[in-house]
């Protein structure tokens, strides 16, 4: 599983956000086929935190496929990553 802590500041309000946050999870779901959720931060227009999630019998398979999306994240990214995080579960 990843975290992925974003700063979109161009962004100025909720719906704006949902629509740069939809297309950037739609791209990462069809490229990478994981799991991509907005897990925190629903009430801020500048701010979103992304959860993926692979699920894979090989767990370096797993994080490889996880590592791969959020660097296309962030190079995708309408803003900046403030933080990332891997873990495996």
């Amino acid at each position: 599983m990843g975290i992925v802590d974003l700063h979109l500041p161009d962004v100025g309000s909720l719906k704006g956000k949902r629509h740069a946050l939809k297309g950037l999870k739609e791209r990462v779901r069809a490229r990478y086929e994981v799991s991509v959720a907005e897990v925190d931060h629903h009430d801020l227009w500048q701010r979103a935190t992304l959860a993926l999630a692979c699920v894979s019998h090989d767990s370096r398979h797993a994080n490889e496929v996880v590592s791969k999306a959020m660097d296309f994240i962030e190079e995708h990214v309408e803003g900046r990553v403030i933080d990332t995080s891997v873990e495996i579960l």
